[in-house]
């Protein structure tokens, strides 16, 4: 009764819950392999802004790319703003998902080198060509703190970096391309404030990451896990089903089928 899994549709659905069971498999792992991401995510950001500010210059240099160990770290620094040479970075949203820039000041240290500063968002100008007010950066030394970032790219952010943008406005944050532009050392990555908080809260400072969810993964992984589990199960299902209809058919053509006619070998047989 079990000749029928060799008939060209089962052996197709067999191949196709074969595919299935290992592919579902390996999906479940994927968004393992991300929940287990996110949580030692949320353990870095947690430490490091819990951790004591070390000076900027301790943990980058001009050039230096920011390792994700250092990521969030907080650091202090002390100089002053380079206002003459600030720009804005265009299409970034506020806390409530406005769209605007953020404000990026240069901040010279003692020994004359560079590290940028993001000083938070502001509305963007009403037409993209112009330069949005701006509130001034503090006159003088000053001391400040932040979290430690890493120059952003387009491979890291999904931001292009537009050519062509009018004078002072650019795409992305790179220590590179404002040492250039400024003419002077600049330390690798750059600085999003936190201290001191700006007069009449603008720039509006930009909020911590967020270290608490993490996200529906573990979920979606049991999912795919339970999917898997279900295929051979589902498959079961089917095979008996198939085999009672099968039986019950067999046994339905039996039972109609005509009884054989013996009226004339009993005539035959009287004579």
């Amino acid at each position: 009764m079990y000749r029928f899994l060799l008939s060209r549709q089962w052996v197709i659905l067999t191949l196709v819950a074969l595919v299935l069971i290992p592919t579902m498999i390996e999906l479940g792992f994927w968004q393992f392999h991300r929940h287990q991401s996110r949580v030692a995510q949320n353990a870095l950001i947690a430490d490091n802004l819990q951790a004591k500010p070390l000076p900027v210059e301790e943990l980058t240099s001009p050039g230096h790319t920011v390792p994700r160990a250092d990521y969030w770290r907080q650091v202090t620094a002390t100089g002053t703003f380079d206002t003459a040479h600030e720009v804005v970075v265009r299409r970034r949203t506020s806390s409530d998902d406005q769209v605007g820039v953020h404000v990026l000041t240069p901040l010279v240290l003692r020994d004359g080198k560079v590290v940028l500063v993001n000083r938070g968002w502001v509305p963007a100008a009403a037409d993209q060509h112009s330069y949005p007010p701006v509130p001034p950066a503090p006159k003088g030394e000053v001391t400040v703190t932040g979290r430690l970032e890493a120059d952003e790219t387009t491979g890291a952010s999904g931001i292009k970096d537009l050519k062509g943008l009018p004078d002072r406005q650019v795409m992305l944050i790179s220590s590179k391309q404002q040492a250039e532009l400024i003419g002077r050392e600049v330390l690798g990555g750059y600085l999003e404030l936190t201290a001191p908080e700006p007069a009449g809260d603008s720039p509006e400072m930009i909020p911590e990451p967020d270290h608490d969810s993490i996200g529906p993964h573990m979920a979606y992984a049991v999912q795919w896990w339970l999917f898997a589990a279900g295929v051979p199960v589902g498959w079961v299902i089917l095979v008996r089903r198939e085999k009672r209809d099968r039986e019950a058919q067999a046994a339905s053509d039996a039972s109609g089928s005509p009884e054989p006619d013996t009226t004339g070998a009993q005539a035959t047989a009287s004579r």
